[in-house]
């Protein structure tokens, strides 16, 4: 969308090799059953060759435990909140070698900015670990505790997935033979948001993971008219957390809020850019099918709520939902100190379904 492109966005279109560009246009190709095929060859082989080595480098017992098959029932069991037990073969159980293979894995599925904003949820976990220490029935926090796992065969015929999952971290990718199917839920949370205390380990003081969903959102909210403000603001309070959250498919509501057709040129460039903020997650020519997904269902058919005040430092939550996808964030909860609203979740879903599965 080249009218409502940012200059940060040009910058990183711009080096972006013309081969790339064309061994992505090659492989737009489709999956029957009415599911639209993100069909991103780089990404996707990249995906096959890193899982097939990670796979290779475990031993036969540790394979067990990071494998299952594709249509197993658990591959749709996300969460991103402290459980006890995932599906999954945790990094805190692979040696120096095999953890620089699932490092590669994950590395596979997101941009270089999303392997940072991965690498640093985790590393959050020291901090509460830290913080909650003496807090009697806290969860357990480890930056090891997060869980690799591999659904069906990858580079065989027919279906199969990974995923990477644990406290605030749930990436969930489907290919099929060398198309890549779906990356969806993608979800990335921060406890806390903005990292306050001084420690000799962890993010440090001022470290704000998820700042550009944050601070976006805020901008293109302030930028809203005073009509455009009360079609947007659906209540004076934020919701406890986003919807759906754990559930197979995401919520099968009608967008609401202030609709995309009615905001200026310059409204149309900070709902771009917002967007951008969760596209640039993700390898680069898949962050670029995500937005041209949503020029062709029409940006103006995208709508953007809000609940709650117009200031940080407050619970507040938005979403952004158009034909093809849905944004929920939230920030309504305490971090571990006690800070209110430092607490974040955000999340993209595809609206025709998750998992590669179409909403039945």
């Amino acid at each position: 969308m080249p009218r409502l492109r940012t200059s940060r966005a040009l910058t990183i279109t711009a080096a972006v090799s013309t081969a790339a560009a064309m061994a992505a246009l090659l492989a737009c190709l489709f999956l029957p059953a009415g599911l639209t095929a993100m069909v991103l060859r780089p990404a996707a082989a990249d995906m096959t060759a890193a899982a097939s080595e990670f796979l290779s480098g475990l031993s036969d017992e540790q394979r067990a435990e990071a494998t299952m098959k594709f249509d197993d029932a658990a591959q749709l069991d996300w969460h991103f909140i402290p459980k006890d037990k995932r599906k999954g073969l945790q990094i805190k159980h692979l040696d120096a070698r095999q953890r620089k293979l699932a490092h590669a894995l994950l590395q596979s599925g997101v941009s270089h900015l999303g392997y940072e904003k991965a690498q640093t949820i985790m590393q959050l976990e020291s901090i509460l670990r830290e913080l909650e220490k003496d807090r009697k029935g806290s969860p357990l926090r480890d930056p090891e505790r997060y869980y690799f796992t591999v659904f069906g065969q990858p580079g065989q015929p027919g279906r199969w997935g990974w995923s990477v999952e644990g406290h605030h971290l749930s990436l969930n990718f489907v290919l099929e033979d060398e198309k890549l199917v779906s990356v969806t839920p993608a979800f990335y949370g921060a406890n806390p948001a903005e990292v306050r205390t001084n420690l000799a380990f962890g993010p440090k003081r001022g470290t704000r993971i998820l700042k550009a969903e944050e601070d976006r959102a805020f901008e293109l909210l302030r930028s809203l008219s005073a009509e455009q403000r009360k079609q947007a603001i659906l209540a004076d309070k934020a919701p406890a957390d986003i919807r759906a959250a754990g559930e197979a498919q995401p919520p099968a509501y009608a967008p609401d809020g202030t609709s995309a057709a009615d905001f200026s040129e310059d409204q149309k460039k900070l709902l771009w850019s917002l967007l951008e903020a969760y596209t640039d997650n993700m390898p680069p020519e898949v962050g670029r099918r995500r937005l041209s997904e949503v020029e062709q269902a029409g940006v103006e058919k995208t709508c953007f709520a809000w609940a709650g005040p117009d200031k940080p430092g407050i619970g507040h939550y938005y979403r952004v939902q158009g034909p093809t996808f849905v944004i929920e964030f939230c920030n309504n909860q305490p971090d571990a100190s006690g800070n209110p609203a430092n607490h974040i979740h955000s999340v993209w879903r595809q609206i025709d379904g998750d998992f590669g599965r179409s909403r039945q």
